[in-house]
């Protein structure tokens, strides 16, 4: 990524994976690994409305879309506190700094409340922090709010 990023979109890993489809692939960019719905949603998002965007996974932590992942895995960011595999806040930290994206003054975190913790710990205080679909009722809501607004071309 370069310098001088305004603004970035960060989007969830989620659980279905290439490799439950294609096990003998190994390594994938990361923006073909994840094939579900929602994630599939919040990429093409992403990419409708945000010049620059990540994924977060409980795995690889900070991914960009053309860094290579290998394999499947079965972590998710609700046991962040119990399970030692999932990777760590400064590690993450480290990943955002070394791609030039810690201080981006505005992030948008695409999924659902419990991201907000982790990208409150992530980044400075001074970065504006944004969940547009906190206060949804529940993944389909989030995924008619995602194709409602890329069909009307509006940023939530």
């Amino acid at each position: 990524m370069t310098d001088n990023i305004q603004e970035l979109c960060i989007i969830p890993s989620g659980k279905p994976k290439i490799w439950d489809k294609y096990p003998h692939l190994n390594h994938i960019l990361a923006k073909e690994a994840y094939i579900g719905t929602f994630h599939r949603l919040c990429q093409a998002y992403a990419k409708q409305f945000y010049g620059n965007w990540v994924i977060i996974s409980p795995k690889y932590g900070i991914l960009l879309p053309n860094q290579f992942v290998e394999g499947s895995y079965d972590l998710s960011f609700s046991q962040i506190h119990k399970n030692k595999d999932i990777i760590s806040i400064p590690y993450m930290r480290k990943q955002l700094k070394d791609n030039n994206l810690f201080n981006v003054p505005k992030v948008t975190m695409l999924g659902g409340k419990k991201f907000k913790p982790i990208l409150e710990m992530l980044f400075p205080n001074d970065v504006s922090l944004s969940f547009p679909l906190h206060g949804t009722r529940g993944i389909g809501d989030m995924q008619k709010r995602l194709k409602d607004a890329m069909e009307v071309n509006k940023k939530l």
